[in-house]
Order: structure tokens, then C-alpha cells, then sequence
């Protein structure tokens, strides 16, 4: 049974979880609080969800995903990581995060910044632009039609192939952006971002969206 490591437990974090558990995962999952305070998530999430510290959920995980705030990212344990498909379902909001002067002047996207600071990692992009509530409530089966489409982004294809296949079971179906450098299409303020889009919406979207603003 694989393992899905989760360092971060807000929002986006405990649905992913969620929907994991629903697809037969263990779920190792942390959050910057320490593993404590996550007993009356890990008790709605059930028995398999384990609550632990950052560290030990990049280790235990299969397949990692990070959600953490931009900010944070130099805080997730690289070693433990290693050689690992890595989720990366962030965002860039200077109002929390501060200026990052490369990401303002479209330099570089947030998955990148991710995988400058885990390089033996295979980061990919996922859940991103979906409202954590509807990670686990507009799903629909293959082939329902208008179906919800999902974008994802990686340089590795064995990152992108396993995010289709988790986007899939959890009843979405995927565009692939390309790789991460082209992840920006999809990041906060672009026409593809927190909407409800079947695939070929999707495209469209990410089609017409502009590097700034």
C-alpha cells in the first residue's frame, strides 16, 4: 500500500489527505505546530492518517506532497525528500509571503523556486487552483461529461503520470501544462485559477493568460 506524505495540514493538506484515504493511501501528514495538535484531524481522517513531524512525513511518504506557505518552503526537509515525486500545490501571495522580487518580475514560478531548494526532489505542480473544499466534492467518475479538468506541470514524466492518475481517481481529468517553467499559466490571478473548467476550458484559459499583470 503506497503512503502519501503530506507536509502541511491546512486546507489544501487535510483534502488531499482526504481524498488519499479514499483512494486506499496511507497518510502520514504534518503541519509547523508539531504532531500534537493534529489529533482531532487525524481522528476525522481515521485510522489511516498518522500525524507526525515534517521530517518523518518526507520519510514515510511514498509520494510527497508539500503545501506550505511560499514563505516556508525553506523549512521543508530536503533529505528525506531525495530521489521523491514531490507535489507542490503552492501559491504566491506577496500579502503573506512578502515580495519575491524573481516571481514579480516573472523570472521564475513558485514550483521552481520548490525544486531549487529540493534538487534530488522530482517536484511537480497539483491542487493549486482548486478550492480545497472542492477537492473532495466535485470530483465526478472518467468520462462523465464536463468533467472538472485539473492542470498540472513537471519536468519529470513519472511526477506528471502519477498526478494524472491521482487527478483521475479523485474524478478530474488533467491537462498537462508542460514543464514547470510553464507552470505560471495556472498560478493565482490567471484565468485558469480557482474556476471551475472542463479540459478543454482549461486550455483555453491557459492559453490566453499573461507572464504579469
Amino acid at each position: 500500500m503506497t503512503t502519501l506524505g503530506i507536509i502541511g495540514a491546512g486546507h489544501i493538506g487535510s483534502q488531499i489527505a482526504r481524498a488519499a484515504i479514499a483512494q486506499g493511501y496511507e497518510v502520514v501528514i504534518a503541519n509547523s505546530r508539531g504532531p500534537e495538535t493534529l489529533a482531532d484531524l487525524i481522528a476525522d481522517l481515521g485510522p489511516h492518517a498518522t500525524a507526525a513531524t515534517a521530517e518523518e512525513a518526507g520519510a514515510a511518504g511514498d509520494v510527497v506532497v508539500v503545501t506550505v506557505p511560499l514563505r516556508a518552503i525553506d523549512q521543508v526537509p530536503v533529505e528525506p525528500l531525495a530521489g521523491k515525486i514531490v507535489l507542490d500545490t503552492n501559491n504566491y501571495y506577496f500579502e503573506r509571503d512578502g515580495h519575491i522580487d524573481a516571481l514579480d518580475r516573472g523570472e521564475t514560478t513558485t514550483s521552481e523556486l520548490l525544486q531549487q531548494h529540493l534538487p534530488t526532489s522530482k517536484v511537480v505542480k497539483a491542487f493549486n487552483h482548486i478550492g480545497s473544499g472542492d477537492i473532495t466534492t466535485t470530483g465526478t467518475p472518467a468520462g462523465t461529461p464536463d468533467r472538472r479538468a485539473l492542470a498540472t506541470a513537471g519536468d519529470d514524466a513519472e511526477a506528471v503520470e502519477f498526478v494524472t492518475r491521482f487527478y483521475d481517481r479523485a474524478g478530474f481529468d488533467t491537462v498537462n501544462i508542460g514543464p514547470l517553467s510553464e507552470s505560471w499559466r495556472v498560478e493565482r490571478d490567471r484565468p485558469a485559477y480557482v474556476v471551475r473548467q472542463n479540459a478543454d476550458e482549461l486550455r483555453a484559459n491557459l492559453a490566453i493568460a499573461n507572464r504579469l499583470p
